[in-house]
């Protein structure tokens, strides 16, 4: 039996030991004075609403699906849920966006400028809708070819573009390394979004690292973590 409240904790805690281990928090601190400046979004694509109103009721509130179709459906069926924010973190078919737009508070995954454009103006038809999306723009920091992403020297050109959406909040900067990714990698997406910091005052987030590079990516400045499997177990096969 999966007991998530359990797991959650236990990712907190590796969380929280990363950052103090990249002194980004007192070593002197007890923990329940501590506030982790790492986001923990868990990875829910697969899992059931079930699982997710545990987590829920765990206290955890940032929620990332890669998979539209059963994303809306979870977002339908636990909007009952106060404060739940969705994050959309799988790759973005032009003809997905205006879902996109109208069910999630997040999507890391733009990566080129079309679907900037498309998310934009489906906010802008739907009257009703005042909150911008948050937006992070998703790098292909190690070049391959199955990712997505933009490529390193087009970061800054689809920045623009993002940030000219009127119906967009540019926060930051996401990146899914290869594999055994050397640090070099790492340094170089701190680097890029400490730049990018300085060009825009809205950016806040480096949506970086997942279980198996969870502290390297901490250690080089990630806000933000994915976890799925630690949280809710192994993932389901889909179809």
């Amino acid at each position: 039996m999966i007991n998530i409240k359990d797991n959650l904790d236990k990712i907190k805690a590796q969380i929280r030991q990363a950052c103090q281990l990249s002194k980004r928090l007192p070593l002197l601190a007890s923990s329940s004075e501590l506030s982790s400046p790492v986001t923990l979004l868990a990875v829910s694509k697969t899992k059931p609403t079930s699982l997710i109103e545990q987590a829920y009721q765990a206290g955890q509130r940032d929620f990332g699906e890669n998979y539209l179709q059963e994303a809306v459906e979870k977002v339908e069926q636990l909007s009952h849920l106060p404060n739940l924010i969705w994050h959309f973190i799988g790759p973005i078919q032009s003809n997905k966006t205006k879902q996109i737009a109208n069910n999630f508070s997040w999507v890391h995954s733009v990566d080129r400028e079309k679907i900037a454009l498309r998310l934009n103006q489906h906010l802008k038809d739907d009257k009703g809708h005042n909150t911008p999306l948050n937006v992070c723009l998703q790098v292909n920091i190690s070049n391959e070819e199955s990712k997505s992403g933009v490529r390193v020297k087009q970061i800054f050109e689809l920045a623009e573009v993002v940030n000219n959406c009127d119906k967009l909040n540019l926060r930051g900067l996401m990146a899914i390394p290869e594999k055994n990714a050397p640090d070099s990698c790492y340094e170089q997406m701190q680097q890029i979004f400490t730049q990018l910091k300085s060009q825009y005052p809205s950016v806040d987030t480096l949506s970086l690292g997942m279980s198996n590079d969870l502290d390297k990516a901490v250690a080089h400045g990630s806000t933000m973590v994915r976890i799925g499997t630690a949280i809710f177990g192994a993932r389901e096969n889909k179809v």
